[in-house]
């Protein structure tokens, strides 16, 4: 472990994250908000340790993959915790805990909330508190090194670790450059999208709030009832859009500005993620029309909204689902654990990892019927290597295994089944809102400080994918080698 390159990187993200709250600190001045002070002492503060941390002299600069993973789990907390200070120091937030939640939901693109009362809050503070989805959507390491010409040898090591998805890569040889292509990416999408919304009739702050929390698959919204406030039927549906298209694997825009259309339709993971989408749509219409709504276009509006906002991990809302029937909410929180694709701004477990178990379970199925046959598992035409489904099978019992952990500990609440089992879901998949006290309509504030602080280590792990947090816990990790 070269820990004092760790801590230099880790100086710089803490720069980088100084610099990132000077947009809510203009806003707060446009709207002559009482939280400007805040933003200038949290951006002071955080400049200031940045500044000491960065200039660690190290004795080598190359990176390793411990080095890669130690620096993403321990940026993301970092981050959450300094980011935390705007929220605490101008008294949106009084206890620092329920900042830090707010933060890591933030960061982590969950969308979970703690506050009770959203829409009185100061207008800096909630363009911040949106803004975080839009840097840790893409990521803060990715951001990182689009913005710094160089890190260090083998940085790819931080984008591997930071990277949704079991198979992360380099759509160009240079790890710089392919930062840059996503965030090119990433950011055409979030311009389309606020200027949509505006011509819908959303208010710019607004659309810019709402954007925030779609291309990063976050949820925030600066209106108590979400996106259902507006009562705007095109701005939903530009939203469902803009959902959808963030949920999947941002390098099949790479490849449609390429020109390579039929490598879109062509991905596995793809036509399975609108496969899904498509028949919990199709039955979560059939099951409340009639019930709660009356025309067959109203059912798929809500419907639709609602599905592709879960399962792309945003969490937005223009329905109440938990007075939904069981069918339909038994579908979402399903939902809750399908997530997104590998390589997009969604969370949960990922649709790749699915379609592998899958066709792992149809191997096995089949060399009970013919042992001495030899079946290999393929997937977008390549043969999968077993190392690849090793971890695919071990990061699926891994996430099992936190889930049940984080589940015993908030049940010490003693909070009723639904809202135990849904708040860790909703949590460790980064989708936010979950059932009963923690649904649409409610929040996380009735949890105990123990409970919104192992929830918000769920949002970190779930958003890193489980491995780096993980390894933390581990002595071995620790180590001084490769130096």
């Amino acid at each position: 472990m070269n820990l004092r390159l760790v801590l230099k990187i880790l100086g710089i993200l803490l720069v980088c994250e100084a610099v990132l709250m000077l947009p809510s600190a203009f806003v707060s001045g446009i709207f002559a908000g009482d939280d400007l002070f805040a933003f200038c002492v949290s951006i002071i503060i955080t400049l200031t340790v940045g500044l000491l941390m960065s200039m660690t002299k190290t004795k080598t600069n190359s990176m390793y993959a411990r080095d890669g993973f130690a620096i993403v789990a321990l940026g993301w907390i970092v981050m959450s915790v300094f980011g935390a200070l705007p929220f605490y120091i101008s008294g949106a937030i009084p206890s620092f805990i329920d900042c830090f939640f707010e933060t890591s939901s933030g960061f982590t693109t969950t969308g979970a909330s703690i506050l009770v009362e959203i829409e009185g809050l100061p207008k800096g503070i909630l363009f911040w508190r949106s803004f975080t989805h839009w840097v840790g959507g893409m990521g803060v390491i990715v951001l990182t090194l689009a913005i710094l010409s160089s890190i260090g040898t083998g940085s790819f090591q931080m984008m591997k670790a930071e990277s949704p998805g079991p198979t992360p890569g380099k759509l160009v040889p240079k790890v710089k450059e392919t930062a840059k292509i996503l965030y090119s990416i990433y950011l055409i999408i979030t311009i389309a999208e606020v200027i949509l919304l505006k011509l819908s009739g959303m208010p710019l702050y607004d659309s810019f709030i709402h954007t925030f929390g779609t291309v990063g698959t976050g949820g925030f919204s600066n209106m108590n009832a979400s996106v259902g406030a507006y009562k705007n039927v095109y701005a939903e549906i530009i939203i469902t859009v803009f959902m959808l298209i963030c949920g999947v694997n941002f390098s099949l825009y790479f490849y449609i500005l390429k020109g390579k259309f039929k490598d879109v339709f062509k991905d596995e993971e793809f036509r399975f993620y609108i496969g899904v989408i498509t028949l919990s749509i199709f039955l979560v219409t059939f099951n409340t029309f009639g019930q709660l709504y009356k025309t067959i276009f109203e059912a798929i509006r809500y419907a639709a909204f609602q599905v592709v906002s879960i399962i792309s991990t945003t969490g937005f809302a223009t329905a109440d689902f938990d007075k939904w029937s069981m069918f339909s909410k038994t579908i979402l929180l399903i939902l809750m654990f399908v997530g997104g694709c590998a390589g997009s701004t969604g969370g949960a477990i990922k649709n790749v990892r699915f379609l592998l178990l899958f066709k792992i379970m149809k191997r096995e199925l089949l060399q009970i019927i013919h042992p001495k046959a030899v079946y290999v598992v393929s997937y977008n035409g390549k043969a999968m290597n077993e190392k690849t489904l090793s971890e695919v099978l071990g990061f699926f019992f891994m996430y099992t295994m936190v889930f049940v952990a984080a589940v015993l500990i908030i049940s010490l609440d003693n909070m009723d089944w639904i809202t135990t089992i849904s708040s860790v879901a909703a949590t460790i998949g980064n989708i936010g809102p979950g059932f009963s006290i923690v649904g649409a309509t409610g929040n996380y504030s009735t949890f105990s400080d123990l409970s919104k602080v192992v929830l918000s280590f769920c949002m970190i792990i779930g958003r890193l994918e489980i491995y780096p947090i993980l390894l933390l816990t581990i002595p071995s990790f620790w180590k001084k080698v490769n130096i």
